[in-house]
């Protein structure tokens, strides 16, 4: 049975889409390029894995699906994508999109909380600090994530006439914006606890770091002071902003705020924030470089041997000294 939705017949909400396009093709290919590197990093690692480099290849596999969801996505915005297109981009990528930053968010926090128990050297941690333990809430994670999002793209859409002022919700019968709904409140509580554990950790790990400020190593420290504060500031400029939009954006969407000028404020601060938060694809290899040893042992391998090939060559051979 055809419908007609209401609510975007009278207000012209998705509009002005093309600007983001611009910045999603950045995203996208430096995002790729990162990901491919970082993949054929992780595929040349020793047999021994870590916690971390587990965590961090869960996260890499998260990022492959949003490069494959971007596409369609700038083509729908772009307003070149055929309506089954459109209805595809709607069912399936959107949701890969969502399921991309929960999936980083929460494996964040596993980082973050696994760089602090590598401080403490506990007794009693040590059997979640295992490989296999990484292995199996990394599983977990992935079911959780799925069973909350994949509904989504299973509970059946209307069927409404092909015209441009659509948006996915439109597409929605009411069971599937009533699993919408709570789907966001759900993520935003993830958002939350994956939040307190990434600050929480962070501040036990640098006050620790701290007090050994004064020791030989200070420059190591330092260092890892350093990373770790950015970690923190890019995981809050990514994530926070997205979140803060997100529930009065849900509420324009099922038509508890009505009011078109604000409706078209919010979907429009949606897409910005939303825009910074797929922009973690490009934050991510450089995540992988500062808490892998693996991929930067790797990398510096890499340009080590090229360098060394180089020098071999004739080039530069008056740094061979002081290399």
């Amino acid at each position: 049975m055809t419908q007609i939705p209401s609510n975007t017949s009278q207000c012209n909400v998705y509009n002005n889409m093309v600007p983001f396009t611009y910045f999603y093709y950045l995203i996208f290919l430096v995002g790729f390029l990162g990901s491919c590197f970082a993949l054929w990093a992780f595929t040349r690692k020793d047999n021994t894995q870590k916690c971390t480099s587990i965590y961090l290849i869960n996260l890499l596999i998260a990022d492959f699906l949003l490069t494959l969801a971007l596409p369609f996505k700038i083509a729908v915005d772009l307003g070149i994508a055929p309506w089954r297109l459109r209805i595809f981009h709607c069912q399936v990528t959107a949701c890969i999109i969502y399921i991309n930053m929960y999936i980083s968010i929460i494996f964040l926090g596993f980082v973050s909380m696994d760089r602090y128990f590598q401080t403490i050297n506990s007794a009693t941690l040590y059997r979640i600090q295992k490989s296999g333990f990484a292995k199996m809430i990394s599983s977990v994670v992935w079911g959780l994530v799925l069973f909350i999002m994949v509904p989504n793209m299973l509970i059946p859409i209307i069927d409404i006439p092909e015209r441009q002022n659509v948006g996915c919700i439109d597409f929605k019968q009411s069971l599937g914006k009533d699993w919408h709904v709570l789907t966001n409140f759900i993520s935003i509580a993830i958002f939350l606890n994956c939040s307190a554990i990434i600050l929480i950790s962070n501040f036990l790990t640098i006050k620790r770091l701290y007090k050994n400020k004064d020791c030989d190593e200070y420059n190591n420290i330092k260092q890892a002071l350093v990373k770790i504060f950015l970690v923190t500031a890019g995981y809050v400029i990514c994530f926070l902003p997205y979140h803060i939009v997100r529930i009065p954006y849900t509420l324009s969407q099922n038509d508890v705020i009505t009011e078109c000028s604000l409706k078209q404020v919010l979907f429009h601060a949606k897409e910005s924030t939303l825009l910074l938060s797929v922009s973690n694809l490009c934050f991510d290899p450089i995540l992988y470089f500062y808490f892998s040893k693996t991929f930067r042992s790797r990398i510096t391998k890499t340009f080590s041997s090229k360098k060394e090939v180089k020098t071999a060559n004739g080039g530069d051979g008056d740094c061979e000294t002081a290399l």
